[in-house]
């Protein structure tokens, strides 16, 4: 059974990632993009399903973690009967190399490790050719399955049926390191990685990075490892922004609700988007719109709500029988259905984007502005279509409230664009539809008894996702409205003092099973409870969600109260942004409209 989703820290070369857990075990590696095939695969299914352990052999043996600075160089220090020691862990930040580096650092007493490697290739359908190579002084584990290769170097691994095991003692002052490096098949043998050299690059990279971001404040520490975490999500050569490092770590323990966040959503990338502008990474917005570019080139009908990590449209959904799940959550899915699905909201949170990396100071060009009409041309035909709505419903479509407000707010962006920032464009046309669509929310999306946004018209439910109206313009955060439907979310949608996305037995989503509050909805939260002076409120709750963080400050997508489990995939980028965006309201900020005021 894999460790509790929260045990996880996270390594990142910026093209994958790597997630290891407090006892030392790497149970997920992807190799080499985030949505590759694992190589290890223990965290859906067992250790037969392929990990690397290590850690003292001494099993009483305890570990504290922590990250090296600004950085994701993970140190776990290991207190045993016989000494301490410590594991220093990274992916070299090096273009030419697609490795992970873990070194063992001896601090007092003489500390015996145990490493034990099972490679698990392609969701651990293939069982790699193995052998020895290089010489006693300089061993070398090569194994090779298809179009996959894997050099391990460092103590030799002696074979144990499907696993290699080596045991080794570290003395205070030695270091032991141990290099797995990928490459294909049929290029020449993984290269050597010069550990030191490679250590400190990577230290450089990563702190020299972060030491833009904005210091202060209560959260800085969450703040910082955010935007990190933002980062380490971001494909380093594409530009493309995946929603989380994982697929199918569920919503539900033992359910259904297991889903692939290895993909570009458009929504959640524009959303980073917004927190790397807001912290002065205008570079990031450059790259993004060029991957934009590149991804939705051709006709705008034809525009996904979400893409992979260079632009591939083709991302069909299929279940795994290879690896059984986490704790036996079943189905694993690899893909995801829901690229076909029309969200009415996406092009909105585009273009929302688009026009903060303009007020930014990002430069438009013909290119990207075309681009922009092009898409303000396909909300056009399609503003008064039902959709599946920001959570991806698998039931039937409805005129989902905040796809609605956002076809208002990506007509709103085209009429500014036109009239404040001098770009050519029908603004005529877009105002007048611009203000249709207010009326038919004012008139179809409020509860006539309640007085509450609703979820969708012809419903009195409510949606966490109606948070976000004041943070595009729609509405100010004080407007009677919001104030009822923050009631009302207090009312349904609290469990335990975390906020849930909707009511799951009201039967929208077309689901079986149940889930956990959503973190973001929470984060959201705090902005409006901020934005309307209700500061104690916010404080409290920002607080809550920040104790819910790992040892090493990461998020999953959602969290059991009642046991304080994160639930869903992680790291989760929509989860982190919104902690940015909540502390950065906290601290005076006003959320996506500020420009407006």
């Amino acid at each position: 059974m894999p460790a509790p989703i929260e045990s996880y820290g996270l390594l990142s070369n910026c093209r994958t990632a790597a997630l290891v857990s407090s006892e030392g075990s790497m149970d997920w590696l992807c190799l080499p993009r985030y949505d590759d095939a694992s190589v290890f695969g223990a965290l859906l299914g067992d250790e037969s399903h392929g990990c690397w352990t290590l850690r003292p052999t001494d099993r009483r043996a305890t570990a504290t973690r922590r990250y090296d600075g600004d950085t994701f160089t993970l140190v776990t220090r290991w207190t045993s009967a016989a000494g301490v020691a410590e594991v220093w862990e990274f992916m070299p930040i090096d273009d030419d190399i697609d490795a992970v580096v873990r070194r063992v650092v001896g601090v007092e007493g003489a500390v015996e490790f145990a490493s034990e490697l099972r490679l698990r290739f392609d969701y651990a359908r293939a069982v790699p050719w193995v052998r020895q190579i290089g010489d006693d002084d300089a061993p070398v584990l090569l194994a090779i399955a298809g179009p996959d290769a894997v050099a391990v170097r460092g103590p030799r691994l002696h074979a144990e049926d499907t696993m290699h095991r080596a045991t080794f003692v570290v003395s205070p002052g030695e270091t032991i390191d141990s290099v797995l490096g990928w490459d294909r098949s049929y290029h020449p043998h993984p290269i050597a990685c010069d550990v030191d050299a490679s250590l400190e690059r990577t230290r450089e990279w990563w702190t020299g990075w972060a030491s833009r971001i904005d210091r202060g404040g209560p959260w800085e520490s969450h703040v910082l490892r955010s935007m990190l975490v933002l980062r380490a999500l971001t494909h380093t050569d594409t530009g493309g922004i995946v929603a989380a490092a994982t697929t199918s770590l569920p919503e539900d323990f033992g359910g259904v609700r297991n889903w692939d966040y290895r993909f570009v959503w458009l929504r959640d990338a524009a959303l980073t988007l917004e927190a790397y502008l807001a912290h002065g990474y205008t570079r990031a917005a450059e790259r993004w719109r060029d991957w934009l570019l590149r991804a939705v080139a051709g006709d705008p009908a034809d525009v996904q709500i979400m893409y992979g990590l260079g632009g591939e449209r083709d991302l069909p959904e299929r279940e795994l029988a290879s690896l059984p799940g986490y704790d036996g959550a079943a189905p694993v899915r690899v893909g995801n259905g829901a690229v076909d699905q029309y969200q009415g909201d996406v092009i909105g949170e585009v273009l929302v984007a688009l026009e903060a990396a303009r007020l930014a100071g990002v430069h438009e060009t013909p290119s990207s502005w075309s681009l922009q009409r092009a898409l303000l041309a396909q909300v056009v035909e399609w503003f008064d279509r039902p959709d599946h709505g920001i959570w991806e419903m698998r039931g039937d479509l409805h005129r989902f409230t905040h796809s609605r407000v956002m076809v208002w707010a990506a007509l709103d962006r085209g009429v500014r664009a036109v009239r404040e920032h001098g770009l050519p464009g029908d603004g005529d046309t877009w105002q007048e539809l611009r203000d249709q669509v207010r009326r038919e929310i004012d008139e179809h999306g409020v509860d006539a008894a309640g007085g509450h946004f609703t979820q969708h018209d012809g419903t009195d439910e409510v949606d966490a996702s109606l948070l976000l109206l004041p943070l595009v313009g729609f509405c100010a955060a004080d407007d009677p409205r919001m104030l009822a439907t923050v009631e009302r979310i207090e009312r349904d949608l609290f469990r335990d003092g975390f906020v849930l996305r909707y009511r799951t037995e009201a039967g929208t989503d077309g689901l079986p099973g149940d889930e956990h509050p959503f973190l973001a909805c929470s984060f959201w939260l705090v902005e409006q409870y901020a934005a309307t002076g209700r500061i104690d409120d916010a404080t409290r709750l920002m607080d809550r969600l920040c104790a819910v963080a790992n040892d090493v400050g990461l998020l999953s997508e959602e969290v059991d109260p009642a046991t304080g489990r994160h639930v869903g995939n992680t790291p989760q980028a929509l989860s982190h942004l919104a902690l940015v965006g909540a502390a950065d309201a906290l601290s005076g900020h006003v959320g996506r409209a500020a420009h407006r005021t």
